[in-house]
């Protein structure tokens, strides 16, 4: 598989700026379980980070704070510049952030248009205004370059995995999103498959916008992610530019949580350790 053109790109251009999103000192317990402990976490506009870890490391529960679905215990959360208190999905919504689950929540028995504006519908005069849903379903698959869905009415249920996943994508950039979170989203597809889901999330950054993706699977993340940050446990082991480590390096971080034998590993204050 081909690394998509702009991958580097994206990194360079990003290099000196300050994190779309950025978290300090995030705590979250669950009774007497402390999940996630003093966590520091970066996400940058037009880069790909990659959320890796072990199962049980913390990865579903920091997103799912950072949605606002679970908010966090304690931390600061700054995103775009300003310091907010995300307590609930809508929250995040209006701050330009959204989550693609691993279940992609489409409604099978709909099309392609009626579930990128599932709940939040284009009404004139009462009434749903079709030819503004279907205009606007046009334009952000074909900003994304999406030509594998022959109709923007297609049903869902009769769409490939790859497409689903290209759907739920899609209702989650059409509401001018500024960071997206990408919940595994090559789990269980094949590799023509996987090749456009991962064209699609660089095509995301590319896009201008911060991407969090979330994999087990390194050669995904060695493929699209500008850089890549470990979970160990509940606590950020490393984050590092992916062109400064190897695969089997990252392997070794996240089942050990140790980074000190690497160099370009950095802590949350983008301080080298």
């Amino acid at each position: 598989m081909t690394v998509p053109e702009g991958a580097a790109g994206a990194a360079t251009a990003t290099e000196d700026a300050a994190p779309l999103l950025s978290l300090r000192g995030i705590n979250k317990s669950f009774g007497a379980v402390h999940v996630l402990q003093d966590v520091d976490f970066d996400a940058y506009a037009g880069q790909v980070t990659a959320l890796v870890g072990d199962n049980g490391a913390g990865k579903s529960t920091l997103i799912k704070g950072i949605a606002g679905s679970q908010p966090f215990d304690s931390g600061e959360y700054v995103f775009d510049g300003r310091q907010v208190s995300v307590t609930n999905p809508k929250h995040a919504n209006e701050l330009g952030i959204e989550v693609v689950y691993q279940d992609l929540a489409l409604c099978d028995n709909l099309d392609i248009v009626d579930n990128l504006f599932l709940g939040r519908e284009v009404t004139k005069n009462g009434i749903l205004d079709e030819a503004t849903m279907e205009r606007r379903a046009q334009e952000t698959l074909a900003g994304l370059s999406v030509r594998t869905v022959k109709s923007i009415r297609q049903v869902v249920a009769s769409l490939s995995g790859g497409q689903r996943q290209t759907v739920a994508i899609a209702r989650a950039v059409i509401w001018n999103s500024k960071l997206v979170v990408l919940d595994e989203p090559t789990a269980a597809l094949g590799v023509a498959q996987t090749e456009q889901v991962l064209r699609l999330v660089r095509q995301l950054a590319d896009n201008g916008l911060a991407v969090v993706l979330i994999s087990h699977n390194l050669n995904d993340v060695f493929q699209v992610a500008d850089r890549i940050s470990v979970l160990y446990l509940g606590r950020l082991a490393a984050q590092m530019k992916t062109k400064d480590v190897k695969s089997n390096q990252v392997v070794e971080v996240i089942t050990t949580g140790r980074s000190d034998a690497i160099g370009g590993i950095t802590n949350g204050n983008g301080e080298l350790k």
